[in-house]
């Protein structure tokens, strides 16, 4: 991959990684190869490689390129969502009777993959506080294959020191998965601090512009990525052409869009520290977050994503969310768009009565890259 070594800088390697002007007509932006299947120079002949757009498309070659050199892995996978990556990764490295130790503040899709879906083939899992590396370790048994991570987690913005867990996972040996879809590669970079596969849902802040469903596994052992290849195209969850190229388009500006977002959401969490009716702000840009100072010492900045508590308790926290006007009340997260939502009902419903289980009153900001004075006004008239 030669376009990988145009620059260390990451502005320059998001624009450029995978993006090669097309060798017919020297357009600067990669087409959208919207085709299903190739012409083969004879039986068994691959053109460039090509086949079947399942196997491999050349839209999708050049964001897992792209994807692969944002995060410093060896081999980068596109998928249909997320989960899609996630289901990918644990059916290649898990069997039944193996065990996974999954973080307390979790996505909620997340967890509902691992306690109704790959539960039921015989894989077992328990749940610690990742940000602990003692209870990680406690928690990790003789079967266990994979520690898995959120950092900043979602929804309560726990962070957990990468280096640290790698260690306790490899003494295990075990593979430590990060998900780093909060901080995307611009902020942080898991596979540099020791973590072995990096998830993203591409629909969020890679993507940035609230328009594609995607997802992606950037691994760092290319035997690995390799074997994950091997099942993403025998079970089929790929990125479409379409889907591939608006991601590519929006990485291209992920450096300033997560400038922007850092900016505004320290703003606006050091306001809500501020109001009389929020009880208490989750936001490792302050000072007084209990992973503040692991944050630092591995992020660039401390992101977008935002959650606070009020007094009132649920029914204030959901009239809150009602009563935003420039903050959009809806799921998902990572857009230019400012967003706002109630966990407990929303995203997180997965987890109600588990031991993830949110708080009640709590209430979750995507802050996006408006005026930040425009975003100030709007949550203070919304806490009233």
């Amino acid at each position: 991959m030669s376009d990988r070594h145009i620059s260390q800088h990451f502005e320059t390697v998001a624009i450029h990684a995978g993006n090669t002007a097309d060798p017919l007509t020297g357009a600067v932006v990669p087409p959208i190869y919207q085709v299903s299947t190739y012409k083969q120079d004879g039986v068994g002949g691959l053109r460039g490689g090509y086949e079947y757009s399942r196997s491999a498309n050349p839209t999708r070659t050049a964001l897992e390129e792209n994807l692969a050199a944002l995060e410093g892995g060896r081999r980068g996978l596109a998928f249909a969502s997320g989960l899609a990556a996630e289901d990918c990764l644990l059916r290649t490295l898990l069997s039944p009777g193996d065990h996974v130790v999954i973080p307390n503040d979790a996505y909620g899709g997340t967890f509902r993959l691992f306690a109704k879906v790959v539960s039921r083939w015989g894989v077992e899992w328990s749940v610690a506080d990742t940000s602990d590396p003692a209870a990680v370790r406690a928690a990790i048994t003789p079967k266990t294959k994979i520690v898995w991570v959120e950092t900043p987690s979602n929804p309560l913005l726990g962070i957990t020191d990468i280096a640290a867990l790698s260690h306790v996972a490899r003494e295990a040996g075990a593979r430590l998965v990060v998900d780093n879809t909060f901080a995307s590669p611009y902020l942080q970079q898991p596979l540099s601090l020791g973590a072995d596969v990096v998830v993203h849902s591409l629909t969020k802040y890679m993507g940035g512009h609230s328009d594609v469903v995607g997802g992606a596994l950037v691994v760092a052992d290319q035997a690995l990525g390799e074997e994950l290849a091997y099942h993403q195209n025998a079970m089929g969850a790929v990125a479409g052409p379409m889907d591939a190229w608006l991601v590519l388009r929006g990485i291209k500006t992920l450096a300033v869009r997560m400038d922007r977002h850092s900016e505004n959401a320290t703003k606006v969490a050091e306001m809500l520290t501020r109001h009389a009716r929020v009880t208490r702000v989750l936001y490792p840009g302050l000072p007084e977050h209990p992973g503040h100072e692991t944050a630092a010492k591995q992020m660039k900045s401390f992101g977008g994503m935002v959650s606070f508590q009020v007094e009132g308790g649920e029914e204030a926290a959901v009239e809150v969310c009602n009563r935003a006007k420039v903050f959009t009340l809806g799921e998902s997260l990572g857009g230019v768009e400012s967003l706002i939502e109630h966990p407990g009902r929303m995203t997180h419903a997965s987890v109600a009565g588990s031991l993830l289980e949110v708080p009640a009153d709590l209430v979750r900001l995507s802050v996006g890259i408006e005026n930040v004075d425009d975003l100030l006004e709007d949550l203070k008239q919304a806490l009233g």
